[in-house]
């Protein structure tokens, strides 16, 4: 996959300086001592480093520094003009290129990105997805619909990004404005016709999303995440809530089973349409007879005017049905028949480091996904619990039925959310047999004191509820320690990181990827099983 740095169209248009400074109006006041607004653009960037001849640099400030003391980088590099703040005029202006003062170029960044790139999103259909999880599986299940309806597609979010056959590495779940304007110009460039994205909370509370027109918005839930950077819950659902404005989105899809679905459902400036996995009547599209498997689920589609439709997808969880049926709303209200667009969605066969299955276990399951927020992780469980069908517990065969133990190893971000440690503890000890707390990524803090954080939750189970508690900070050590006592039927998941590939301790980022971690396990646990044998 290409550089994020990369995504950008080969083709630029020079835009007159005059234009911008007419865009911005009345607000924008030319800074005294810097040369007269004159001359083009071709680009834009917030990066110095990133900055290319004939672009904007937007200096904005930051946490701890602003980015007019890059200015003089930028000009190196190739700036024709300069947009920030009072608080950076002094400093952009000694370079002597043309600078442009607003009171907060941040929130108008989207604005001035898509007048540089020629608002390239407008000529296609886009879909949003934004909730707390399932936004990566969603916006794949729609890019296959959209596939299946004839579309050249593009896809971004925190996986990969995709403009057409080209593939970038992402930095953000959703980029920044300027890195985002560029892309969908890329996109055009490639002849991508139609794209699904994930829009982020951080995104819509930043204005990165800020002048792209969504055909379709998707919410998919809402729980706990995110409180190291929003004030508490309200305020993340309030930034979640932007999305089904006018100013973003024609129509909303909104999930009711979720309870914060069902107040934006109520409160929606913009026409929604509603759908239950659950089945629930009131909603206007719902799941029935479904059937969960290992490998996947079947289950009908019912919408209004009688509308029925077969549905298939090789995903397993019931959080995976409703995320199938959400995508199949979406695209039915972009304009797709629901056949058509269920026909490309049975043909996706799984996110990279969601509910990912390392290959090679032989009779027991070991299962890679991303969860890191109680409500995945509750998630998460309760599927493979159902796949089980076991009970919760410590020990094997604790429910009825049971046919294996359900083993999680389990970690929680360093300088993040500290609220939601003892709740995903609390999750993973209600409803797993075995857990192994162990590190993600502990970044700056100690990883004993997440741990604590995490046990203190799983204490909160009665005894004779709580699964088996092991701490293990090393995060190998605790993969391989949960392969090693897997038995036969038994499921393994190791969560937190699922498709990523380094952890981050310290200043420092360790290649880490937890399918080949585990992989290697699998591979040391044959190697002990035949060594036995042999015995």
């Amino acid at each position: 996959m290409r550089p994020p740095s990369s995504m950008r169209p080969a083709a630029v248009v020079a835009r007159p300086l005059s234009g911008l400074t007419a865009l911005l109006g009345a607000g924008a006041v030319p800074s005294p001592g810097a040369r007269a607004v004159r001359g083009t653009v071709t680009g834009i960037s917030i990066d110095s480093r990133r900055v290319r001849r004939g672009d904007l640099y937007v200096a904005l400030p930051g946490k701890s520094s602003h980015g007019a003391e890059f200015a003089a980088d930028a000009l190196a590099s190739g700036a024709t003009a300069i947009l920030t703040d009072p608080a950076g005029r002094d400093q952009a202006a000694a370079t002597g290129l043309p600078v442009l003062v607003v009171p907060d170029p941040r929130a108008l960044l989207g604005q001035v990105a898509g007048w540089v790139y020629g608002s390239a999103a407008d000529g296609m259909t886009v879909i949003g997805v934004t909730g707390t999880s399932g936004k990566s599986t969603t916006t794949y299940l729609l890019e296959a619909g959209l596939r299946a309806a004839g579309h050249r597609t593009g896809l971004v979010g925190g996986v990969e990004i995709r403009a057409g056959d080209l593939r970038f590495v992402p930095e953000l779940t959703t980029p920044e404005a300027s890195d985002l304007q560029a892309l969908f110009a890329l996109m055009r460039e490639q002849g991508v016709t139609a794209a699904a994205m994930e829009v982020s909370s951080h995104a819509l509370a930043l204005g990165r999303v800020d002048g792209i027109s969504y055909d379709v918005a998707i919410f998919t839930n809402l729980s706990q995440d995110h409180l190291d950077f929003h004030r508490d819950l309200d305020d993340y659902f309030a930034a979640k809530k932007r999305l089904f404005t006018p100013e973003f989105s024609r129509v909303g899809v909104v999930n009711t089973d979720d309870v914060h679905g069902r107040e934006l459902a109520g409160l929606a400036k913009i026409p929604i349409t509603t759908f239950s996995a659950a089945g629930a009547p009131e909603a206007d599209w719902r799941a029935v007879d479904v059937r969960l498997g290992a490998d996947g689920s079947t289950f009908r589609v019912v919408g209004p005017g009688g509308v029925e439709v077969d549905a298939a997808v090789a995903l397993p969880g019931s959080f995976n049905v409703s995320n199938t049926l959400g995508a199949l709303v979406a695209l039915v209200e972009a304009g797709i028949p629901p056949q058509t667009a269920m026909s490309g969605i049975a043909t996706f066969g799984g996110v990279p480091g969601r509910m990912e299955r390392v290959p090679g276990a032989g009779d027991y399951q070991v299962i890679v996904d991303y969860a890191h927020k109680p409500g995945a992780v509750e998630s998460v469980l309760r599927s493979l619990r159902a796949v089980l069908g076991s009970g919760p517990g410590p020990g094997p065969g604790s429910g009825p039925g049971s046919r294996g133990r359900l083993t999680i190893v389990l970690g929680c971000g360093g300088d993040r959310d500290r609220g939601k440690r003892p709740m995903m503890g609390e999750a993973a000890a209600r409803l797993a047999d075995v857990v192994i707390f162990t590190s993600d990524n502990p970044r700056s803090e100690d990883p004993l004191v997440i741990l604590s954080a995490m046990l203190e939750g799983a204490l909160r189970v009665p005894p004779d509820e709580r699964a088996h508690v092991i701490m293990e900070p090393d995060r190998e050590a605790a993969i391989d320690l949960a392969i090693s006592g897997a038995a036969p039927g038994d499921v393994v998941v190791v969560a937190g990181k699922g498709h990523e590939q380094g952890q981050y301790v310290g200043g420092t980022v360790i290649p880490f990827d937890d399918r080949d971690v585990a992989a290697r396990a699998i591979a040391r646990a044959i190697a002990r099983r035949e060594s036995r044998k042999d015995a």
